[in-house]
């Protein structure tokens, strides 16, 4: 814990006193404030931005925001209140606050969200906001993920510099993300882009944690969903059942392990909860061939 908070003070690279807003319910951060004053009528200005992993207790609520806020999920799951509605926050999923506009922000029960964030004024902001299709109080869900975390990454890393033109950089970085966002998003939340959301998390959820899962139950427990709804979500969004992208990571896992060489099958099938047996018939389904087969071809390859 003394590391941890040591790290978190190390990344907080700001100017003096941590601003009001910033949450202390995080575990790391990198975050920045560059001019918590920004000109009335003056230029577009970066104020403040970084990257979080929030804390299990972490809850925001807020009844208005000094400045326009973006702010980006890049992994875990959480809820977000917002003029009225609740949306579910997974990775790609990008939402705009601002003066008068309140919000709610939550993890999901046994999730903790990672997230970008930038706060900015100045003149062309609603401008630029508008023109992404990220108004204050509006979500979207973006359909490239690793650009727009890109664009993230660089603008943080331009905020967190010490050069005399750091200011000016992190303003130019945002408007590139605010472009970014324009050329990659998938327009306002409808009923179906809340429904790929949702996939995209589940699909992150279960390639992340796809060890632990033994079953599409146990998956769809894990991505807080429905079972036949997680069913729905997977023949509508991937090539693949649930179950059977499931069971290639794992197979793909075993094939691994067995590459290495340094394990046995039984070895390899127990540490995956599963019996020799029903291992075997799972991993020549995936992989064409049984386990003692793939060893047998790597010895004599």
């Amino acid at each position: 814990m003394a590391c941890e908070s040591w790290a978190l003070r190390m990344a907080n690279r700001t100017r003096g006193r941590l601003p009001e807003y910033f949450s202390s319910q995080v575990r790391t951060a990198r975050r920045f404030y560059l001019n918590l004053k920004p000109r009335t009528g003056g230029p577009l200005t970066v104020v403040s931005g970084g990257w979080e992993r929030c804390s299990d207790d972490y809850r925001i609520a807020r009844a208005s925001f000094p400045y326009f806020g973006v702010e980006y999920v890049a992994g875990g799951a959480g809820t977000l209140r917002m003029g009225g509605r609740e949306h579910a926050l997974g990775r790609g999923t990008a939402y705009c606050y601002g003066p008068g506009v309140g919000h709610e922000i939550a993890n999901a029960p046994g999730e903790r969200l990672a997230k970008y964030f930038v706060d900015f004024a100045g003149k062309g902001s609603l401008r630029l906001l508008t023109e992404c299709g990220l108004a204050p109080g509006q979500v979207r869900v973006v359909d490239q993920a690793e650009a727009v975390e890109k664009a993230f990454e660089d603008l943080v890393r331009a905020g967190l510099s010490t050069g005399d033109h750091a200011a000016r950089i992190t303003a130019l970085h945002l408007e590139i993300l605010l472009v970014t966002l324009s050329e990659h998003g998938a327009g306002t939340r409808s009923g179906d882009e809340r429904a790929r959301a949702t996939f995209v998390r589940c699909r992150d959820t279960i390639e992340a944690r796809f060890l632990e899962l033994e079953s599409v139950t146990a998956a769809a427990a894990a991505c807080h969903v429905d079972a036949a709804y997680l069913c729905r979500l997977f023949a509508r969004y991937s090539p693949a059942s649930p179950y059977r992208f499931l069971q290639r990571l794992r197979m793909n896992h075993a094939a691994a392990r067995l590459e290495d060489g340094g394990s046995l099958v039984r070895e390899v099938s127990a540490g995956m909860g599963m019996d020799p047996f029903h291992f075997s018939r799972v991993f020549k389904r995936v992989h064409g061939l049984s386990p003692q087969a793939f060893l047998r071809r790597r010895t004599s390859g």
